[in-house]
């Protein structure tokens, strides 16, 4: 390995580094797995939503000296029940339920943070994450919540398929879409939950959809989607982590910065390849040598 590489890699040799390395990755695998169905269901802004939806829980936690994790995950489950009884009893749209709910703790977050005395840092770390403060006990949840995680979607991949389809095809087929729609409201809250400590109530959302969204470009199978975006996001969070030591930036913002920009240059690489199909198949059709090459993406 030569010297330019190893100083590169040399944060890794840090056991505080390589802790925020081994939990970002499996936030990423969950986010992966999750966040294929967030962008196949269109429930960006629902992660949006709980992302935020946790403030106040963890804000009480926090002045309350209780463990942060546990406060955001019962915000965030109060968040969820109140959207499925504000659109079942209240006769509201699901996105106008979101949104009440959504500015309402989000509202309240802000007001347990505006009376406590000395909360600067706390809220940062809230909003951004601190990913290299994660320690081997946050490892052994991180991974539980993975293991739930995932299980829990392969569990139910059937009836959330066909939710995904048609509603009234799974009512059909006895698949239960009301059971599938509050499994995947489940894992979508586990995965929000479970990022938070890695990037934070802002960015969490950049994780969770970001590496689907790159994978989405190169398979149309869910399960291939799946271990792809997983890869994408586990390499955003490597190479997150390196630059945020060498560049000195904030290390969440780095991560789900990264998982965004691969996004990107998935989009673009996929749509420069498309091209670079279009004109081989142009240049190949008969009858058409010294014609200028016609550019039509191939999605």
């Amino acid at each position: 390995m030569s010297f330019l590489s190893t100083a590169v890699l040399e944060p890794f040799s840090l056991d505080f580094v390589q802790r925020a390395l081994v939990g970002g990755g499996l936030v990423a695998i969950l986010c992966g797995v999750v966040g294929t169905w967030v962008v196949v269901r269109g429930m960006a802004f629902l992660g949006e939503a709980l992302a935020h939806g946790m403030l106040p829980g963890v804000a009480l936690a926090t002045v309350l000296g209780a463990p942060v994790l546990v406060g955001g995950a019962l915000s965030a489950v109060v968040m969820s029940l109140g959207v499925a009884a504000l659109q079942r009893r209240g006769r509201l749209s699901y996105d106008t339920s979101i949104g009440l709910l959504f500015v309402a703790m989000l509202a309240l977050g802000v007001v347990v943070i505006s009376h406590s005395g000395s909360f600067a840092t706390d809220a940062t770390s809230i909003l951004f994450g601190d990913v290299l403060a994660i320690t081997t006990a946050d490892l052994g949840l991180l991974a539980g919540a993975t293991i739930v995680g995932v299980g829990l979607a392969a569990a139910f991949h059937r009836p959330l398929l066909a939710l995904a389809l048609d509603p009234r095809l799974a009512a059909v087929l006895g698949l239960g879409p009301r059971s599938a729609q509050a499994v995947l409201v489940g894992l979508v809250t586990l995965a929000v939950v479970a990022s938070y400590q890695a990037v934070g109530s802002l960015l969490v959302v950049g994780l969770l959809l970001a590496p689907a969204v790159a994978a989405g470009h190169w398979t149309t199978r869910l399960p291939t989607r799946m271990v792809l975006a997983s890869a994408v996001g586990v390499l955003a969070v490597a190479v997150g982590l390196l630059v945020s030591w060498h560049a000195a930036t904030a290390a969440g913002a780095s991560i789900a910065a990264t998982a965004i920009a691969f996004a990107g240059l998935s989009g673009a690489g996929h749509a420069a390849l498309g091209r670079r199909r279009a004109r081989r198949v142009d240049t190949a059709a008969p009858g058409r040598t010294g014609t200028a090459p016609v550019a039509t993406p191939v999605s």
